[in-house]
This record gives structure tokens, sequence and C-alpha cells, in this order.
């Protein structure tokens, strides 16, 4: 049965949405990406930053809390953390893991010097359930029905709930309504509008996608999938299964065959130059009449002069619908939470209410979590509703353990094959590459 939230955790929840939002015109919305590893550095807390514990971490301090998150978010959550250990007469602290949150949150919970909630993304939920270093979450079935579908079931894996969601994220299209005013419903429509401009010499490129010199599979995805490729089957629960190896399978040789066409050797349109760094000035400059990214640039393209609109990224002509992934953020328990009780409550019946949720949104904007504050932004923020229209088709990013062995093996496949390997032994040695990592 669901505990009832206690008045003081609604009043907080309210307290911090009224502050937040009045601050949101003011605040610096981060752009970033899912999973995506911070940049800044050092520790916040609800006073002085505590100190290195000697281990590489903060240490705990005095805190009766401590949250850890990147450093695009924690600032973010500091302002929500201030607000409930005031409210509950409690010590908060946010710390910022600069780098290599997820790794050193592993490391850190084994030796018992993490801290009591984590925030991240849910493709790490395999990882730390093997490590053994999260906990399930309590919600009951109504607070978990609150969320949209694809969130809840993001934070669900091999059938326990191990997260609290508040906000998801998935690829769309931007479109510059000046140099193309309609959207296109073909890949090759797209190329041969963004062709067609780079030709009349009124946009430098095409198309601006991150690929790299080492790749990003999480921006191909919609163009590997559309041509046949897939990452691992799913089970008649709808689960991954990581036994089901799509790389290397005919449908990826056909993918990788498509990316060459497009690629450096070919139409120039996935280009290894573009990248995580320019990939959105390219867009916002005026210089690429199409744009493939998630949420987290709308703020930089909002405050750009470029008028734009959103749709699904478009599948390749007679092909699949292309699919992206999409991502959730989440609050996640330590195992060894030092205040596992106070750590639920924060999780549990904090971060679950609407007012929190709109407060994290007008911070940093990317579609909520909770369907009714989802409902509510989506009347207002045509960014919102077109990001949820373009992830339709949309998977769930995969929470199995094997995906870091996926992620850096495919993306380096699919950015050689980008600069002209030869798609099919290119793709086909990623996928032995990766089933030998996994051992399946």
């Amino acid at each position: 049965m669901r505990r009832s939230v206690p008045f003081r955790v609604q009043a907080a929840a309210a307290a911090l949405a009224v502050a937040l939002l009045a601050a949101a015109c003011s605040s610096d919305k981060s752009s970033g990406g899912p999973s995506s590893g911070a940049t800044s550095t050092g520790a916040s807390s609800t006073s002085a930053a505590p100190s290195s514990s000697g281990s590489g971490v903060p240490a705990r301090g005095s805190a009766d809390l401590v949250i850890w998150a990147d450093g695009q978010r924690a600032p973010v959550l500091q302002k929500l953390a201030n607000t409930f250990g005031q409210d509950n007469g409690v010590k908060v602290s946010v710390q910022t893991i600069s780098t290599d949150l997820q790794s050193v949150y592993v490391t850190a919970t084994t030796a018992g010097k993490g801290p009591d909630i984590v925030v991240g993304a849910t493709d790490w939920i395999g990882n730390l359930v093997q490590n053994g270093a999260i906990a399930p979450v309590p919600l009951s079935g109504q607070q978990l029905s609150a969320f949209q579908p694809i969130a809840a079931k993001a934070v669900t894996y091999n059938g326990s709930v191990y997260g609290v969601p508040y906000a998801t994220e998935n690829l769309a299209l931007f479109r510059n309504t000046a140099l193309a005013p309609n959207a296109p419903s073909t890949f090759e429509q797209l190329v041969s509008q963004g062709q067609a401009l780079v030709t009349a010499k009124k946009a430098q490129e095409a198309l601006a996608v991150q690929v790299g010199q080492t790749g990003d599979c999480y921006h191909m995805e919609p163009f590997f999938t559309s041509a046949g490729g897939y990452l691992f089957g799913t089970k008649s629960n709808g689960d991954y299964d990581p036994t089901d190896l799509g790389i290397g399978k005919p449908g990826s040789v056909e993918a990788a065959k498509l990316i060459s066409k497009y690629g450096e050797k070919g139409e120039n349109v996935f280009r290894r130059s573009i990248d995580a760094d320019n990939s959105v000035s390219l867009f916002t400059s005026g210089k690429a009449p199409f744009l493939v990214t998630g949420p987290w640039a709308v703020p930089t393209v909002a405050s750009s002069k470029v008028k734009y609109a959103l749709s699904a990224v478009p599948g390749f002509a007679g092909k699949a619908a292309a699919r992206p992934f999409v991502s959730v953020q989440a609050f996640f328990l330590s195992s060894k939470a030092k205040n596992a009780a106070l750590a639920q409550e924060f999780a549990s019946n904090y971060a679950t209410q609407p007012d929190v949720e709109k407060a994290l949104f007008a911070l940093e904007p990317r579609p909520p979590a909770l369907t009714s504050v989802y409902n509510e932004v989506a009347k207002t923020d045509p960014d919102v509703a077109g990001f949820y229209a373009a992830g339709k088709n949309a998977q769930v990013l995969p929470q199995i353990p094997a995906m870091a062995s996926v992620w850096d093996a495919l993306g380096k496949a699919e950015a050689a094959i980008v600069s002209g390997a030869n798609p099919a032994t290119t793709i086909s040695a990623a996928g032995k590459q990766i089933k030998k990592s996994i051992g399946s």
C-alpha cells in the first residue's frame, strides 16, 4: 500500500516549484546528451562543499542524505535538495562527480563510500544491479502508473522497479523552416533538399548529425534501425534478449551499406567532422538546414535567430520507420545507503510529486516523465509535444550490462564505415568483438 505523503513533503514541493519556476528564465540550462559525462568539477552542498575522502570521491561530511549527480544536473538538484532538507530538518548534500559518474559510483559503493542516491540514465540499471549497487524502489502500482508507460518500462528490470523517472529524451529532426518549409518524409528527401541548398550556397552541410572520430551510435540508431539493423532482440515479455545480438546479422549489414552510401566516400552527408562540439552550432548559424539531436539542445536552438520546427527523424524510402532510443533520467537508491529510510522518502514520496517535476522541467526542459506534468506542459510548449510525436516509434535504451561493450565497438565501426571502410566486413567484425566481450 502506498504510504501517505507527509504534509511537509507536499509543502516542500510547492515551495520549490514557486521558487524555481520564478527563476527559470535566468537559469543556465546546460546542454548535454543521454548518459553524458559532466564537464564541470567540484562538489556542491547545502553548506560548504565536503572535502575529499582521499579516495578520489567527496567525503560524506555531516549530511543526513547525500545525492550524487553529474555537473549538468547537480546545480538543478541542489535547489530541490535544499528545499527538502530545510522543510524536513535534515542536511542534504548534492555532490558533483565530474567524469565517469557510473563507474565512480560503483567503485565507491562497493567500498562503502558512495551516496544514498545517484542520478543517472536508465541504461545504467543492468550494470548497477549486476554490481549490487542499487536497490529496488518501493513504488506502489498507483505511483508507477502515473508515469508515461515508456518511462515506467525504462526503470523496470527483471520484474523489479529500480528507479524513479523524472525526464525522458529522444532524438528528433530540427528543421530550419526558412530553408526547409516542409518536413521530409524520407531520408532521401531530406538529403535531396539539403544538398540542393548546399549547391545553391544557402547552406554548407546537408545535415548536422553527430558522428565524430569514434562514432556515435546513439545518434545513428534511427538510421541503423530504419535500414534493418538492431542491437538486441526482445523476449516475449518485451525485455531485451542479450543472447540475440543483431550486430553482424544480415539486417545490420544492409544498414551498414546504407550508412556507407551516405558517408564520406559517397553522398558525404554523414561526416566524422560533425560531432558533439559543432553539430548544434552548424544549425543555429544557418549552415545546416537539418539537425538530429535531443531536447538538451532546445535552449541553445531557441535562443538563436533560427526559426525551427520539430518532426520525426525520417527513415529510408521503402524501409522501416526510424526508431530512435528513449533515454530516461532517474533517481536510483543505493543498496548501501547510510540513511535508506530518508533516501526512500526523498525518491518515492518527494521526487514523484508533480510540483517537483515541474520545477525540474523549468530548469532543464526535457519532457517530464509524469504523465500529468507532461500533459500540462505540452499544451504550451510545442517542443515537448514535438519530441513526443518524434518518439512514437522509439525504443527504450537497453539497460542490460553488456551495453558498455556495444557502444564502443558499434560506434567505432560506424565511424569507420562513414570514413569509407568496407561496410559488411566492418560491421561483422564489430559483431564478433561484441559477442566475445559479452560471452554470448
